[in-house]
């Protein structure tokens, strides 16, 4: 099996395979890593592209930002609205499919535009263990993988991240609120800023691992929080303030999944 030493060298092989690159970067652990691993190997050469919309809330694009403006990393910003993508709002089983295809779609316009090079993205190998449709999106557009081809897991991300000195190493981990809704319930402008609102206002309370998923038409949220959330919302009229915030939002049920957070739990309703 591979060192982290052995891994690393091997991401550092593949990058060296491009004259330049464009770093699909949400300011997420993976992306992080692989925008500095990037510049580390090609500096100038490697630059980053965020996409903008309502799915991606406003604070994880400023840190995207601060990441790399602290790095001196040329970042480009394109606007990529999902709902205005045909389909994507009803919510389909393969959402992430439509939605990858378009927004890459725009960022292999920009880099041909401005001679940016060839475009990578932050997938890991632990993605491949997952109902990821989006994978397909990036194979059909030729996007390259590179911490996928160095067979660097997610727990392996965080490792080298810590030894490299970023912040973001032990950052949560963090999708695009779309996948807060169950398959087939509709998502537009509305309920997006209500679960962007609930979530902020879990993380101004002290949560740090996440999720707000969104049920029976918006009348029922659901929460998700890892094992330091259970413990927090044993605090003394924490639950109240909760409830009545989410109430302001909308919602008329407020429950605490007893499975906790877990990536991807609105694909444990798709057929095995």
């Amino acid at each position: 099996m591979s060192t982290l030493a052995e891994k690393k060298a091997e991401l550092a092989i593949h990058l060296l395979k491009f004259e330049r690159v464009v770093v699909a970067f949400s300011g997420g652990v993976d992306s992080s890593f692989l925008l500095k691993s990037a510049y580390e190997v090609l500096g100038g050469r490697a630059v980053a592209v965020t996409g903008r919309s309502l799915s991606f809330p406003q604070r994880e694009l400023d840190a995207a930002q601060a990441f790399a403006d602290r790095l001196g990393i040329r970042h480009f910003v394109v606007d990529s609205e999902e709902l205005e993508i045909d389909g994507f709002a009803d919510n389909p089983p393969d959402r992430c499919y439509i939605c990858k295809k378009t927004l890459f779609g725009k960022i292999l316009e920009l880099t041909r535009a401005q001679g940016l090079g060839e475009v990578i993205e932050a997938s890991n190998l632990d993605d491949e263990g997952d109902y990821r449709p989006g994978l397909l999106a990036l194979s059909e557009l030729g996007i390259h993988s590179p911490l996928r081809a160095a067979r660097l897991s997610k727990s392996d991300i965080r490792l080298l991240s810590r030894e490299m000195g970023l912040s973001t190493w032990d950052k949560p981990s963090f999708a695009c609120l779309a996948s807060r809704f169950p398959y087939g319930e509709r998502i537009d402008p509305d309920r997006l800023r209500r679960i962007d609102a609930a979530e902020q206002f879990l993380l101004e309370q002290g949560f740090v691992q996440v999720r707000v998923r969104f049920h029976d038409q918006g009348r029922l949220a659901r929460i998700e929080v890892d094992t330091a959330g259970f413990e927090l919302l044993e605090k003394s009229g924490l639950r109240d303030l909760i409830h009545d915030r989410f109430r302001e939002l909308g919602f008329i049920y407020v429950c605490a999944d007893l499975k906790g957070y877990r990536t991807g739990s609105m694909n444990e309703t798709l057929p095995a």
